[in-house]
């Protein structure tokens, strides 16, 4: 199982998505694909989301059975501690 939200992409990227996934809705795209093609929809939603933001969520052998992509800027990282995810909120920057 994979899942992938994206934010701030262009309308293309998530047209190309949704061949080989479902999108229940706007810039979630769930999908049961191989670990090659997954990889390649990952490499192809960094390039192309260039100003955007995304994370993946993927079944993985680990003791949470799950392992975590991201990129670009969120609100909220993902943070592995000792082999376990963990999502932090960022701090905003007072200028």
């Amino acid at each position: 199982m994979v899942v992938l939200i994206l934010e701030r992409v262009p309308p293309g990227l998530r047209g190309e998505l949704s061949r080989w996934m479902i999108e229940p809705t706007a810039g979630v795209f769930v999908g049961s694909v191989s670990a090659m093609v997954r990889d390649r929809l990952w490499e192809r939603a960094m390039k192309a989301g260039y100003g955007g933001a995304g994370v993946m969520v993927h079944t993985s052998n680990t003791e949470q059975g799950f392992d975590v992509r991201t990129f670009g800027d969120r609100s909220r990282e993902m943070v592995n501690i000792e082999g376990v995810w963990l999502v932090r909120k960022r701090k905003e920057c007072s200028s």
